[in-house]
């Protein structure tokens, strides 16, 4: 993937991922407030003050998150971010880190009812 393509994928990821939190925030599913910055997106959980930083790193053609669970990279592969350890989708495993942090079970994308 060129870096052109590589940006506007990472920069609808951020977008996709902040536009679903507020829709939970909204809907009052999670007490959150997401604020971004170029290719930053720091996610803050209002009641414990706690952050997830998610960020795109065009030199290494990556998302990266930053959670009180530990920091992870992701590529992109077959259309989806694939974490590059253990092969889990970002959307899936933030999810996950969400509900952790938020205190609530959340769905960002994709989640079986």
């Amino acid at each position: 993937m060129g870096e052109s393509e590589f940006l506007a994928q990472a920069d609808a990821t951020l977008s996709r991922i902040a536009l679903a939190l507020d829709e939970l925030n909204d809907e009052g599913m999670i007490d959150v407030e997401c604020s971004r910055s170029g290719n930053v997106l720091e996610i803050e959980f209002i009641d414990n003050g706690s952050k997830i930083i998610v960020n795109s790193q065009a030199a290494m053609q990556e998302m990266w998150v930053a959670s009180r669970s530990g920091g992870y990279h992701y590529r992109m592969r077959d259309g989806k971010w694939h974490n590059t350890r253990d092969d889990s989708e970002l959307f899936s495993a933030l999810s996950e880190m969400v509900s952790a942090q938020g205190g609530a079970p959340v769905c960002l994308e994709g989640c079986s009812e």
